[in-house]
């Protein structure tokens, strides 16, 4: 899951009540698919920094609710407002997302740069998902980096 640091970093949400921060403004039909229909209450989230001077993940985090309508949508001063959006047909949903640890930076790079990860979503050419599933191999081979370099 990628967010940018100005507004909500891996210390942000370790710092925030019971490390959980909830994942607003996903405004991407896909990502947000991802998010209503595939995220389970506890699986592993890469928290990922987008949009700064060093991209890359961050740290690791987990879901920690069931999606629910994204309130921003119904904000007129949010960023993430959107008119089309109702009470009674909400278009956007978030989930809450704990931090569980921040890791050393691993950039695009680094990541490119390991072969059990070309496939992975982030790295493909023109991807601009804010997220993006992640296979079982993937996970384990980054947790493996964060952990030991």
């Amino acid at each position: 899951m990628k967010s940018e640091p100005a507004e909500c970093s891996i210390d942000d949400a370790l710092a925030a009540p019971q490390a959980t921060v909830p994942w607003i403004g996903v405004r991407n039909y896909q990502a947000r698919n991802f998010m209503r229909d595939a995220m389970r209450v506890g699986d592993g989230v890469l928290f990922y920094h987008s949009s700064c001077a060093l991209p890359g993940i961050a740290g690791m985090a987990r879901v920690a609710s069931l999606p629910r309508p994204d309130p921003t949508q119904f904000d007129p001063s949010s960023p993430y407002f959107d008119p089309r959006s109702s009470a009674e047909k909400p278009r956007w949903v978030l989930v809450d997302v704990q931090a569980l640890r921040k890791t050393r930076t691993i950039g695009l790079a680094e990541l490119r740069s390991i072969p059990p990860l070309a496939g992975m979503g982030v790295l493909q050419k023109g991807s601009r998902l804010s997220i993006t599933p992640v296979s079982p191999q993937e996970w384990e081979t980054i947790v493996a980096l964060a952990d030991h370099g």
